[in-house]
């Protein structure tokens, strides 16, 4: 059985190398076979929102939208509850597929056996 990949991302728009690393080594890893979850936090909540990732840019980076599609094909994409709470982001608001959870979520999921937390 395929080791899980939790992938904590903090960056957004702030710091566009680092959080397309995340999105690139989370899409890489579904395509692969791993189980991903992908975890929003910090200014990457804003993806949570459809339209949001297609405002990202970076030259010579694989685009954000094509990156969260093929992880919403495969793996699972939550967005930080208190993080969505200081954006005034709701459930109705997220893109379909995504869901919104708290610190206690992504502790039961990064302390698992044969799981890799990585945070960007």
């Amino acid at each position: 059985m395929a080791k899980k990949l939790v992938i904590k991302v903090t960056a957004g728009a702030d710091a566009p190398e680092r959080c397309s690393q995340a999105f690139t080594v989370a899409a890489v890893a579904v395509a692969s076979g791993v189980e991903v979850s992908l975890w929003l936090t910090g200014e990457s909540s804003w993806f949570a929102l459809p339209g949001r990732a297609a405002e990202f840019e970076l030259p010579h980076a694989a685009p954000l939208p094509e990156l969260l599609d093929s992880i919403l094909s495969g793996g699972t994409i939550t967005l930080c509850t208190q993080c969505a709470k200081r954006r005034e982001i709701t459930e109705k608001d997220v893109l379909e597929g995504v869901r919104i959870a708290g610190a206690q979520v992504f502790v039961s999921e990064a302390v698992q056996n044969d799981v890799q937390a990585l945070v960007y």
